[in-house]
């Protein structure tokens, strides 16, 4: 009899906290994304009732180590046990520096910081993206390998560093099977073959 393979489902944290609504020079940026990881999830929302279900389906629960992974874990478990991991953490969004009058809105730094980082190779000092993706593929062969001892795994983590992950996933020959996209609270399942 074959032995069952578990599926790997990666999913992202609920909506921040931190306003969106301002214009950052990319010093400004810097400190915003400082305080993005260092807070939590906006008050007064409901996790998806699939996340929940898939977190109770789960053998195991995987977390970022980040406040906003943390606190859509303890929205979604049920009290049930987590393992926390840094390696999990989003992978960095350090800006061009720019001069100090020329500003946009987070979510424009963001979409230039990650073409800077991702095509650009540039880093200022934070993880490469060769260091990133290796990371990437040392947490997919760890969730691969506890998907191949029949356990359904769970991550919660953030969107950018999950579609790292998956992408490894996919290397190592594993499918898409739920695709929900990148937003908040939103779900992208894996199964072998």
């Amino acid at each position: 009899m074959e032995r069952k393979i578990g599926t790997i489902t990666l999913a992202r944290h609920g909506r921040p906290a931190l306003s969106r609504k301002c214009w950052l020079s990319s010093d400004g940026y810097r400190d915003w994304w400082r305080r993005y990881d260092l807070g939590g999830l906006q008050t007064g929302q409901t996790p998806p009732q699939a996340l929940v279900e898939a977190a109770r389906k789960a053998d195991v629960i995987f977390v970022s180590t980040l406040p906003r992974a943390q606190e859509t874990a303890q929205a979604v478990v049920d009290g049930r046990d987590i393992i926390t991991d840094v390696i999990f953490v989003e992978a960095p969004l350090p800006p061009p520096r720019t001069p100090s009058w020329f500003k946009m809105p987070p979510r424009l730094w963001g979409v230039t910081a990650r073409i800077w980082w991702h095509l650009f190779n540039r880093n200022d000092g934070f993880e490469s993206r060769r260091e990133a993706e290796a990371r990437a593929d040392r947490a997919a062969q760890m969730l691969i390998a506890r998907a191949e001892q029949g356990e359904d795994v769970l991550v919660l983590a953030h969107g950018y560093f999950n579609h790292m992950i998956g992408q490894k996933l996919k290397a190592h020959g594993w499918h898409l099977t739920l695709d929900q996209g990148f937003k908040y609270w939103c779900q992208r399942r894996f199964e072998k073959g």
